[in-house]
C-alpha cells in the first residue's frame, strides 16, 4: 500500500514538473515573439521596398517621397522595439526560465501547450459593433457585430484562488534602465546592448533568459499578437483610447458607482475583473473605492500590463507608433506614422484602493477553487465571456463566486474565440444572446437592466474605416 502511494506521489511530481517545463516553453515562445518583433517588422519594410522598385520609372517618380517614408517606418519600428525591450527587462518571470526544454516528451501535455498558445491568439478581427447591457446584474456590450451589456445579480457566490501571481500592480517603479536603440538594429544587437553596461560588464545576468540565442523561431502569427498588444496599449493607456474607454468602461463604472453608493474605506466592496487585459478597467474600478482584482490568462497581456502598472514613473514616459503595420485606409502618411505617448496617467498615483491586484491564470482553473465561493460583491466582464470553450461554465463559476445579492456586469460581443478553428477539434459552445440570458437565469441571476452600445475595439481613430481591429 505504501509503495502504491509513493508511486502515485512520484507520478504527480513528474506531472507537475512536465507542466512547468511546458509553461516555461510557452513563455519562452511569447518572449521570442516580442524579441522577433523588430526583425519581422523590418521584413515588412523590405517587402514594401521590393514592391516600390518594381514600379515603372514614371510611376516611381509620382512616389518620390516613398524612400523617406521607409526610413521613417524604420525609426518608428525602433521606437516600438525600444519600448518592448525595456518592458522585457522589467519582467520577472514567475518560473525558472533556465529549465531544460529537452525533457518534455509528453504528447498530452504538448497538446495542452498548443491549446494554451492557440488561445493566446485569435486577437485580431475587423468589424464595428453594437453592445447590449443588462442590469439583472448583467450588462452586456458588443463590438464587432452585436453585443450585449448585461448585469446580473446572483443569490449565491463562489470564487477560486489557484492563482499564478504576477508582480503587485500598485507599486511604483523604482527605476528603469535606459539605452538608445539604433535604426534598423537587429534583435541580437539590441539584446547585446542591454546585456552590458558602459564598462562592458554583464549588467543583466539575471535576465540571461532574454539572450536571443536561447529564443525560438516563432511563426509570424505570434508576432502579429505583439502588434495587437501595441494597439491594445492605445485603448487602455493613451489619450487616443479615451473614446473607446468612454464607450466601454464608463457605462460599467457608472453602474458600479450607482449600485454601490455607500462604499466604505474600512470595508470596501470587492470586484473581480476576468479578462482584465492591460489592467485599465480594473484600475479604474479600484479608483472608485473597490478592492479590485484583474484576472488575465495571456502572458502577452500580463508582461505588458505589469510593466505599465509597476514601472511607469511619469505620464507620457514612452512613445510608440501603433498604426505603422497597416497601409490600408490611411488618410496620410503622417496619420499612419504618428507617435502616441503612453501612459496618459501614472497608475501608482491614480487614487487606487488598497488591495488592488492582478492575478495571472486561467479563469476556470483559478476561480473554481472552493476558497473563492461567495467572495466577490461584483464581477465585471468586458469583452470576455466569448473567450470560453464553454460559456455555460463561465456563467456557472461567476454565479458561485458572487456573494448573495452580488452583481455581474457584462459588456461585450458574442464573437466566440474558438468558433473558427478550422481543422482543429476545439470545443466551442456558441450560444445566442437569448440562450446566454436563459442560462444566467438558470444559475439564479435576475436580469435588471439591458442596453445596447455602439463601440469599436482598438481602432485607429484617424482611419478611413472605423471598425474593431483587435481582440485578446
Amino acid at each position: 500500500m505504501h509503495q502504491v502511494i509513493e508511486e502515485e506521489n512520484e507520478e504527480r511530481r513528474h506531472q507537475r514538473k512536465m507542466e512547468e517545463v511546458l509553461e516555461v516553453k510557452s513563455l519562452r515562445r511569447i518572449i521570442s515573439a516580442y524579441l522577433n518583433y523588430p526583425d519581422a517588422a523590418e521584413e515588412d519594410v523590405k517587402r514594401y521596398e521590393r514592391s516600390f522598385k518594381k514600379l515603372p520609372p514614371a510611376h516611381k517618380a509620382l512616389l518620390s517621397h516613398y524612400p523617406l517614408k521607409f526610413q521613417r517606418l524604420r525609426r518608428c519600428i525602433s521606437m516600438n522595439a525600444y519600448f518592448i525591450y525595456n518592458m522585457l527587462q522589467a519582467f520577472e518571470p514567475p518560473l525558472d526560465m533556465s529549465q531544460d526544454m529537452d525533457g518534455c516528451e509528453d504528447s498530452h501535455l504538448e497538446h495542452a501547450l498548443h491549446d494554451n498558445l492557440f488561445s493566446e491568439g485569435n486577437c485580431c478581427s475587423s468589424q464595428s459593433t453594437s453592445a447590449t447591457g443588462m442590469h439583472c446584474s448583467k450588462p452586456g456590450g458588443a463590438c464587432c457585430g452585436q453585443g450585449n451589456n448585461t448585469m446580473c445579480r446572483s443569490p449565491d457566490g463562489v470564487t477560486t484562488d489557484e492563482e499564478v501571481q504576477i508582480e503587485g500592480c500598485c507599486e511604483p517603479a523604482t527605476g528603469s534602465d535606459r539605452g538608445s536603440l539604433q535604426n534598423s538594429q537587429t534583435t541580437v544587437e539590441l539584446a547585446e546592448k542591454y546585456h552590458s553596461d558602459s564598462n562592458g560588464n554583464d549588467a543583466l545576468s539575471h535576465h540571461d533568459w532574454l539572450d536571443p540565442s536561447l529564443q525560438f523561431n516563432v511563426p509570424l502569427v505570434d508576432v502579429d499578437k505583439v502588434r495587437c498588444i501595441i494597439r491594445n496599449i492605445v485603448r487602455d493607456w493613451a489619450n487616443e483610447g479615451q473614446k473607446e474607454r468612454d464607450q466601454c468602461y464608463k457605462p460599467i463604472l457608472d453602474e458600479l458607482d450607482s449600485l454601490f453608493p455607500n462604499r466604505s474605506k474600512d470595508s470596501p466592496p470587492m470586484c473581480l475583473v476576468p479578462g482584465a487585459g492591460l489592467g485599465r478597467l480594473a484600475l479604474e474600478i479600484s479608483g472608485l473605492g473597490f478592492v479590485s482584482q484583474g484576472n488575465e490568462f495571456s502572458y502577452y497581456m500580463m508582461i505588458c500590463s505589469s510593466f505599465i502598472l509597476n514601472h511607469t514613473r511619469a505620464a507620457g514616459e514612452w512613445t510608440i507608433h501603433p498604426w505603422i503595420h497597416s497601409n490600408c485606409n490611411s488618410l496620410s502618411d503622417s496619420d499612419q506614422l504618428r507617435p502616441v505617448s503612453i501612459p496618459d496617467i501614472v497608475p501608482a498615483s491614480a487614487g487606487i484602493t488598497e488591495g488592488f491586484s492582478m492575478c495571472g491564470g486561467d479563469f476556470v482553473e483559478v476561480y473554481s477553487d472552493p476558497s473563492q465561493v461567495g467572495v466577490w460583491d461584483a464581477v465585471v466582464t468586458c469583452f470576455f465571456i466569448d473567450t470560453a470553450h464553454n460559456i455555460i461554465e463561465y456563467i456557472e463559476i461567476i454565479s458561485r463566486i458572487l456573494k448573495d445579492g452580488g452583481i455581474w456586469i457584462n459588456l461585450g460581443p458574442l464573437l466566440y474565440h474558438f468558433a473558427d478553428t478550422y481543422g482543429q477539434d476545439e470545443m466551442s459552445i456558441e450560444l445566442s444572446l437569448e440562450d446566454v440570458k436563459r442560462v444566467a437565469l438558470y444559475y439564479g441571476f435576475q436580469l435588471e437592466k439591458e442596453s445596447r452600445i455602439e463601440t469599436t475595439y482598438t481602432t485607429n481613430q484617424r482611419s478611413m474605416m472605423q471598425g474593431c481591429a483587435c481582440r485578446n
